[in-house]
C-alpha cells in the first residue's frame, strides 16, 4: 500500500479510501444494492489486510446503518482504533449545518461507529440557511474538544469553499483539510475552479465516484447489475452525456488492453496521475478491494493520459446544491427538501 498525508492535517492515509455507501440495510426507495453486516466485515477485513486505513461513510448512508456496520466490523476484527482513519459526513439531517445539528449528529456518529472520536468530520453539502460563521465555529469547537481530529468538505461551488476557508482563517478556526468532490474521466468540471482552490488551501482531494458508477469498468455503457438498474441518481449524473462519453470509455478499454489489465485499474491510475490523494472506492466484495489495490502498480505515460482525456467536453454541473431559486442539479435531490443525497 502507498500512503500520503490528508492535506494539512498531518494524518496519514492510504491512497485508497474504502467507501461506505455500499454498506447498510437496503432501502426499497433508495439504495437497494447495499450489503449486509457479514459481507461488510469481509470487505473491511480484506481492506485492512491490504493496508487500507481510510474509511468513509455518512450519517445518512443506509439511514445510519452504514456507520453501524463499520463500527461493528472494526470491533469484531479487533482492529486497533488508531490504525484506521474514520470519516463521516453531516448535512442531510434536521438542521443541516447549524451548530445544534453539527453537535447532535457527531454524537450519533460516534455511537454508531462505536468510537469516542472521529478522524475526519465532513460537511456533505453547503448550507444556504446557516451562516458560515456558525458552521465553522461549531466545527472548530469539536476539534478543540478532541471529538474530531480534522474537518473536510464535500460538494459545493468553489467560491463557497473559498469563502468558508477565509472565514476560518480570519477567526483562527480550523480549516478544511480535504475535499470530496465528483471527479473521474467522465466528469472533470472541478478542474476549472474547485481543484485550484483546494490546491491554494493545501487540501487533499478524495473524490467520490472515481469509476463513474461502474461506467469506467466495462466497455459497454449499460449493465445488468442491480445498481445500474435501480440507481436513478446514477442515471441522472451520466446518461445525458452518454454519446460523447462512450468515446472516453472506448479509449480506457484500449489502454487497458495494451496494459493487459482491467479498465478499472486504468481509471484509478489516472486519478493518482492527476494528483488525487485517495479516491473513494465502493466495494461489495473482497475481490473488488484487491482490484483497486492492484491499480497502484499501474503507471500511465503522458501520451496515454492525453489519449484518454482528449474526447472530453464540458458537462453540466453535477453534485452541488443549487442556489435558492435555481433548478436542482443532477446528482443530488431537490435543495429545498431535506432528502437523501446522490452520494
Amino acid at each position: 500500500m502507498k500512503y500520503t498525508t490528508l492535506g494539512h492535517s498531518g494524518i496519514t492515509i492510504s491512497q485508497i479510501c474504502l467507501g461506505g455507501m455500499s454498506f447498510g440495510e437496503p432501502s426499497p426507495n433508495f439504495h437497494q444494492w447495499t450489503i449486509g453486516p457479514e459481507e461488510t466485515q469481509a470487505v473491511i477485513a480484506r481492506a485492512y489486510e491490504q493496508g487500507i486505513n481510510f474509511i468513509d461513510t455518512a450519517n445518512c448512508y443506509a439511514s445510519g446503518t452504514s456507520e453501524e456496520y463499520i463500527g461493528r466490523a472494526l470491533k469484531s476484527l479487533s482492529i486497533p482504533r488508531d490504525k484506521v482513519v474514520l470519516a463521516s459526513k453531516v448535512y442531510f439531517n434536521e438542521g443541516n449545518l447549524s451548530k445544534d445539528a453539527i453537535n447532535r449528529e457527531i454524537e450519533g456518529m460516534l455511537k454508531r461507529l462505536d468510537t469516542d472520536y472521529l478522524d475526519l468530520y465532513i460537511i456533505h453539502r453547503f448550507d444556504y440557511t446557516t451562516p458560515i460563521e456558525e458552521t465553522m465555529e461549531a466545527l472548530d469547537a469539536l476539534v478543540k474538544a478532541g471529538k474530531v481530529r480534522a474537518i473536510g468538505a464535500s460538494e459545493m461551488y468553489a467560491y463557497q469553499l473559498h469563502n468558508m476557508q477565509v472565514v476560518a482563517e480570519q477567526n483562527n478556526w480550523t480549516k478544511f483539510t480535504s475535499m470530496q468532490c465528483h471527479y473521474n474521466l467522465l466528469y472533470r468540471e472541478n478542474e476549472r475552479e474547485m481543484i485550484p482552490v483546494c490546491r491554494q488551501f493545501n487540501m487533499a482531494l478524495t473524490p467520490y465516484s472515481p469509476l463513474a458508477s461502474g461506467h469506467l469498468t466495462r466497455s459497454t455503457w449499460d449493465s445488468s447489475s442491480k445498481r445500474s438498474i435501480t440507481d436513478a441518481v446514477m442515471k441522472s449524473k451520466y446518461d445525458a452525456f452518454r454519446e460523447n462519453d462512450e468515446a472516453i470509455i472506448h479509449r480506457v478499454a484500449k489502454i487497458a488492453q495494451d496494459h493487459g489489465t482491467p479498465m478499472a485499474r486504468i481509471a484509478l491510475a489516472w486519478q493518482w496521475a492527476r494528483g488525487i490523494a485517495a479516491p473513494i472506492i465502493g466495494c461489495s466484495k473482497p475481490e473488488r478491494v484487491d482490484d483497486a489495490v492492484a491499480a497502484l502498480d499501474v503507471t500511465l505515460t503522458e501520451e496515454e493520459l492525453a489519449f484518454i482525456e482528449e474526447p472530453y467536453v464540458a458537462h453540466e454541473l453535477v453534485g452541488p446544491l443549487a442556489r435558492p431559486g435555481e433548478k436542482p442539479l443532477a446528482g443530488t435531490t431537490d435543495p429545498n427538501k431535506n432528502n437523501q443525497p446522490g452520494r
